[in-house]
């Protein structure tokens, strides 16, 4: 009785095919953007932002990216790493040799570049599928990590091999760089994790996402009902890579402020992203979102109560998060295939029926 739809009469095609129709959901997403810009800026710090809220927006960007490729279109992918690393190096590129564009604009060319990049490792997925494409996007995963280490013009000839964000304005706000603040870096990110949310949700209702969709359910099908598989596996390939080529541009620029490829964007941050999109649940938007959360809530949460309540060295509380996490996926897999996203359907459900039995 407390989520019902009852009352919630449409009298237009608008009113019924926009983005949230039942009016409760619209009401808790409204409420979680305020909470989210006009409550979290006025009281987050350094700590907060740098373990919980940016690591969280960044990682949901790259969840909905990678989610929309394999729980949408159906198209296995675990090259996540190299393709935030060609976003990361793209916005270190447009950084330094073009200044005097806003910070915003050099991010979202960097996933336009991406997208490209995408395109092009996408290809082989219009002949083969499954494990083989999964061993084609690794070995993009390889490829990239090895191209960026050994091509000394993307790190600027650095002696180091690493590459440093330059200290960027925005309205006049330092968004990169020692000088800027946690306000600042959260509410850029979150800014942009809206858009991208919005632009997915849209997508994957509209026509191009039931294109994916046919695609993923029966790829032959599909194409006999007239889905082209060609632009349908591209442009899933091209929106995921742009996603994530923005993700991959924040967690440098924003985020870490310096990086080494083999180090920050690894075959681990493929899997760990991976892994996001399977426990939150794939196919869904609001399960790239609780991945998201889940995977950087639960060590920062196992941390403090291994550490910092039990008193355990920090090498064997490092290793038990490890343990922990890989044996909730494996719960996961076997329980709840769908993730927390088909969990929170069911709770919808229940709501929608008490008290009553069914």
């Amino acid at each position: 009785m407390f989520y019902r739809e009852a009352g919630d009469f449409k009298t237009s095609y608008r009113a019924d095919s926009q983005t949230f129709p039942i009016r409760l959901d619209r009401m808790g997403y409204f409420a979680a953007l305020a909470v989210a810009y006009g409550v979290v800026p006025f009281f987050i710090d350094d700590y907060w932002a740098n373990a919980v809220f940016v690591p969280f927006l960044i990682y949901a960007i790259a969840a909905i990216g990678l989610n929309i490729l394999v729980g949408y279109a159906g198209q296995v992918s675990l090259g996540t790493g190299g393709f935030m690393a060609v976003g990361a190096y793209a916005v270190y590129k447009l950084m330094t040799a073009f200044p005097e564009v806003p910070i915003f604009l050099h991010v979202i060319l960097a996933g336009g570049i991406t997208a490209c990049v995408g395109v092009l490792f996408g290809l082989p997925s219009l002949r083969i599928k499954g494990f083989y494409l999964a061993v084609a996007t690794l070995a993009a995963q390889f490829f990239l990590v090895w191209l960026f280490n050994k091509v000394p013009w993307f790190y600027n000839y650095s002696a180091s091999g690493q590459i440093t964000a330059p200290d960027r304005t925005m309205f006049g706000i330092f968004i990169t760089g020692a000088q800027t603040t946690a306000a600042a870096k959260y509410l850029f990110c979150l800014v942009i994790l809206t858009l991208v949310a919005l632009m997915a949700r849209n997508l994957t209702r509209g026509t191009v996402g039931r294109k994916w969709m046919a695609i993923r359910d029966m790829d032959i099908a599909a194409e006999i009902i007239g889905v082209n598989p060609l632009s349908a596996k591209v442009t899933a390939f091209a929106a995921s890579s742009f996603f994530i080529g923005i993700a991959g541009a924040l967690l440098f620029s924003v985020y870490l402020g310096a990086a080494e490829v083999g180090e920050a964007f690894g075959i681990n941050k493929s899997f760990l992203v991976l892994f996001m999109v399977i426990i939150g649940g794939l196919g869904s938007i609001f399960g790239s979102f609780a991945g998201a959360a889940f995977l950087v809530l639960l060590p920062v949460f196992l941390k403090n109560v291994l550490v910092g309540g039990f008193g355990w060295p920090t090498d064997v509380a490092a290793h038990l998060e490890l343990m922990i996490v890989g044996a909730l996926i494996v719960v996961f897999l076997i329980v709840e295939p769908h993730g927390l996203a088909q969990l929170w359907r069911i709770a919808k459900e229940k709501l929608r029926l008490w008290p009553f039995p069914h």
